[in-house]
């Protein structure tokens, strides 16, 4: 009987501490959840860019999975940065082999500073082989329309890029509104029937490093501690709000988010 909520996170390694595996693991802790990690790619990078990165073996990446998964066990997981389709093909088959259900899936591209975190041949491989197995998908605008061909610029254009991606087989879409210009930033959750839009006023900071991982991260916590997704996207947002808001004002670029923000 276990008596805390696991969950494991398959992402790139951020140097700097503000996305990837570290972001995901400081989330899984704030909001009670034991976390582990599968590490993908290794970073260097800091608030200004990404100077570099280096994929790890797929068998590596594969490995450490497996071994995880296993002993300890996943309650919930959630990819981030995969880089390759040979990784991500690899990360697919041992979702299956584990038969994880609650799998997040942050379709993560490109970096802020505009360094490719997710090479374009992968693209192919992440809808046919990552989306199906997904209990959600939570892309952000520039991510939807690489996903689907549309431009997105609208609300309406958010819903049809829902359909869309859930189309590829994701059994829930999150769209993130983030990129559309406005006071108010608009998220739409799709589940194949019903859209549910939550909104939340938009915060003037340039320090929103890795706000997509810790957001998907939040979710991912809150799956893993069986909370209803409506419910749990809803504590998610509220978290990467607080910590948007409560950013440390780290580094000369854009600076991380607040993980050790405090919600209900």
């Amino acid at each position: 009987m276990h008596t805390i909520a696991r969950a494991l996170t398959i992402a790139g390694s951020d140097s700097g501490g503000g996305a990837g595996i570290q972001a995901d693991l400081k989330t899984f802790h704030q909001l009670g959840v034991y976390g582990m990690s599968a590490i993908t790619a290794i970073t260097a990078q800091n608030t200004l860019g990404v100077a570099g990165v280096y994929p790890l073996p797929t068998e590596a990446v594969a490995r450490q999975m497996r071994e995880v998964l296993r002993d300890l066990g996943a309650d919930a997981a959630k990819t981030g940065m995969l880089f390759d389709a040979d990784i991500i093909r690899a990360v697919a088959a041992e979702v299956r082999a584990a038969s994880l259900q609650k799998l997040v899936v942050d379709p993560v591209m490109i970096a802020k500073g505009g360094a490719k975190l997710l090479l374009d041949e992968a693209i192919d491989a992440l809808k046919t082989e990552l989306l199906p197995l997904a209990e959600v998908v939570t892309p952000n605008l520039p991510e939807a329309e690489c996903l689907t061909g549309m431009t997105i610029r609208t609300p309406d254009d958010m819903r049809e890029g829902a359909r869309a991606i859930h189309a590829l087989g994701a059994r829930n879409v999150l769209m993130k509104g983030g990129h559309l210009d406005g006071d108010t930033v608009v998220d739409i959750l799709f589940d194949g029937r019903d859209f549910f839009e939550l909104s939340h006023e938009r915060i003037q900071t340039r320090h929103t490093h890795g706000t997509g991982c810790t957001f998907s991260a939040a979710l991912t916590a809150e799956l893993a501690k069986h909370t209803p997704l409506r419910a749990a996207v809803e504590k998610a947002n509220r978290f990467i709000f607080a910590a948007i808001k409560t950013a440390p004002q780290l580094g000369g670029g854009h600076g991380p988010t607040n993980h050790w923000a405090v919600v209900d």
